[in-house]
């Protein structure tokens, strides 16, 4: 892990304030919205309001602070959360239905990616209506989404400095207005007895259905988690316990107003809005604005992280990275930034108001939730060996969970259809990757190196077979010196004899620690033929050009090889020696016998790699000197065929 990174993951005022910054934009601002879509069209009643309130507290306690901040920040991958690291911590059991979870729970969450914008946005932006009651909301939200999307091409590191001041204003500002209400009508902290969420859940006409209105003031708790690496655990727990505190007291606040109410129903009236002081009102809808363009921005760049893992987890399309600033974390996915930017609009355009995005929002979270928690049950389980835990989590949260996700099902058709649909198109698109790769590992086959090295040696000494390169460097798929891939074996010996002064096999493996970058050489051949194996972390870049140019210069200073040019007109003016790369691209023999199902995985995954980068551009491999060969391969049992000779 760099240093940047270790000194924010140390206890410290700084610390903090990136955390508020970075973590909190989400769930800091569900106080727009989640009151006022609990309440609805309904009468406001003491019962409604108290209950509501409790509920939220108590999904705020049980879900976010137990589940979120005390139990899945103690399940870190040095240093790093989120449901791929989660996945990288329990794969080692050699599980194989633990890839499931991880897909879920990568697609629901980039799927709420595509909602959470414009539901945040939309949601601050109509307080305007509030002083002027004819203005077009739908137009102001998309251009600031557009500005927001447009802008991460240029990073936020700058930017990026004001966030946690930004952010620590506007949860002051949510404690002092929700305590000024509350001061007024304190009759609501009985609110914090979990008898009143209980009565209303289970006694109150539509109670249960209520839950995926309370639901929504914990949406925001996987980013916690899956931001751990940026902030480190410590900071986000103490930032915590204010955030919360901020939080509930702006709940508490409007709940105190609503009980003004009762008899009534809401309307037009927002109750985050009605609190404030009619003075206030366009300061409030300014930073409230300002807090969700933030919890935007935070939540495109963890969806850009999350693509990332499963890029160098081989689970999604290779697409182009690029890295604005010097951060670790700061990265930028323009296929996905445009696609969220695309989808986000859409979802303005077909709801047009935020309390009609309220029946797309929430349901694939609690799909994404009972997905960590599966993962976490089953990492309690195995890595820390704690069965209690394990039973005591599971009981608690599949229930909690699984009640929030039934209660969230009427909004299917009432729009959570689109990220049900989204993620479902991302989830096929991912199941085929895994299957393709599955498909892959099981057919590939591997030789044993020692068996060809005295061929290598003839055919380096054979002039009559035209020279490829000085150095000729494969892309190997096997991960150390004694086997190797058979189709590197058949690209030297049989395809095309391929002489060089040097073979180099280069193995580069993404590994569980997330910022790894180091390399081993095997010498095969003195001199004459290596193998080497790069690991690198899932969330370091993957420059691999740049890295076995310092890797060879690094055996050239030790001896281990001539870098000079070997042809004697380059080599007395001390030229470098040329290189080449072998690309190998397998393609499904016709000759294999295979299945409906795997034609369809094979077909989909032509398609979709067709459309993606290939993998000399993912690991930065110049394209004046590669070469790209196709190799069959079998992937099933050879087909039978049968024919027979004619006699004249």
């Amino acid at each position: 892990m760099n240093s940047v990174n270790s000194k924010n993951h140390q206890l410290s005022a700084a610390g903090i304030l990136i955390a508020l910054g970075i973590i909190y934009g989400d769930i800091g601002t569900s106080p727009i919205y989640t009151m006022k879509f609990i309440i609805g069209n309904r009468q406001i009643t003491e019962s409604l309001v108290v209950g509501g309130v409790s509920c939220v507290l108590w999904t705020l306690t049980l879900i976010t602070t137990i589940k979120y901040i005390y139990l899945a920040l103690n399940a870190d991958n040095k240093g790093e959360g989120g449901i791929f690291a989660l996945y990288a911590l329990v794969r080692r059991f050699k599980a194989s239905w633990v890839i499931y979870p991880a897909i879920i729970g990568c697609c629901t969450l980039v799927a709420d990616g595509f909602i959470t914008p414009a539901i945040s946005v939309s949601s601050a932006v109509e307080g305007l209506r509030l002083i002027y009651p004819e203005i077009p909301t739908t137009s102001i939200v998309v251009a600031i989404l557009l500005c927001v999307f447009v802008f991460q091409q240029f990073g936020s590191s700058v930017v990026g400095r004001t966030f946690g001041p930004i952010m620590s204003a506007w949860f002051i500002t949510l404690a002092i207005l929700g305590l000024n209400q509350l001061l007024q009508n304190p009759i609501i902290l009985k609110a914090i007895n979990p008898v009143y969420a209980y009565n209303l859940i289970i006694h109150s006409p539509g109670g249960f259905v209520l839950l995926s209105g309370v639901f929504l003031c914990t949406t925001g708790a996987e980013a916690l988690y899956s931001d751990l690496g940026h902030c480190g655990k410590e900071n986000i727990r103490v930032s915590w316990g204010f955030v919360k505190i901020c939080l509930l007291l702006n709940y508490f606040g409007q709940g105190a107003w609503l009980l003004k109410q009762q008899g009534q129903q809401l309307g037009d009236y927002i109750p985050f809005y009605a609190i404030m002081p009619e003075w206030f009102l366009i300061f409030g809808i300014i930073i409230a604005t300002m807090a969700t363009i933030i919890a935007s921005q935070a939540l495109i760049s963890g969806t850009f992280s999350l693509i990332s893992e499963a890029m160098k987890l081989k689970l999604w399309p290779i697409s182009r990275v690029r890295y604005p600033s010097e951060s670790m974390g700061q990265m930028y996915i323009p296929v996905m930034n445009w696609t969220l930017m695309i989808g986000s609009i859409l979802v303005v355009w077909i709801f047009e108001e935020s309390s009609a995005m309220e029946g797309a929002y929430g349901l694939a979270i609690t799909v994404n939730m009972l997905m960590t928690t599966s993962l976490l049950v089953y990492y309690f389980t195995t890595v820390k060996k704690s069965t209690f835990r394990s039973f005591l989590l599971a009981c608690m949260f599949f229930t909690l969970e699984g009640l929030f996700l039934a209660s969230n099902l009427h909004k299917f058709e009432h729009g959570g259809w689109f990220t049900f649909l989204i993620a479902f198109m991302f989830f096929v698109l991912m199941f085929i990757f895994l299957k393709a790769r599955m498909l892959r590992q099981r057919h590939t086959e591997f030789v044993d190196l020692r068996h060809y090295e005295g061929m290598l040696k003839d055919l380096q000494q054979d002039t009559a077979v035209p020279k490829e390169a000085t150095n000729l460097v494969y892309l190997s798929v096997a991960d150390s010196r004694r086997y190797i891939d058979s189709n590197i074996i058949y690209s030297i010996f049989k395809k095309r004899p391929k002489r060089a002064d040097v073979y180099w096999f280069l193995h580069v493996d993404t590994i569980d620690s997330p910022f790894a970058s180091k390399y081993k050489v095997d010498t095969i051949i003195p001199q004459k033929a290596f193998f080497v194996s790069i690991k690198l972390g899932f969330k370091t870049p993957h420059r691999v050009n740049a890295l076995f140019n310092k890797i060879i210069h690094e055996m050239a200073d030790k001896g281990e090889i001539d870098l000079i040019s070997p042809y004697p007109s380059l080599r007395k003016h001390c030229m470098m020696s040329d290189f080449k790369f072998i690309s190998l691209h397998s393609w499904a023999s016709a000759d294999s016998e295979i299945s409906t199902f795997e034609r369809f995985i094979i077909a989909g995954y032509r398609t979709i790699k067709s459309f993606s980068l290939s993998t000399e551009e993912m690991y930065g491999l110049e394209a004046a000197n590669i070469e790209i060969e196709k190799v069959p391969i079998l992937v099933g049992p050879i087909a039978r065929v049968r024919i027979k000779r004619e006699l004249e």
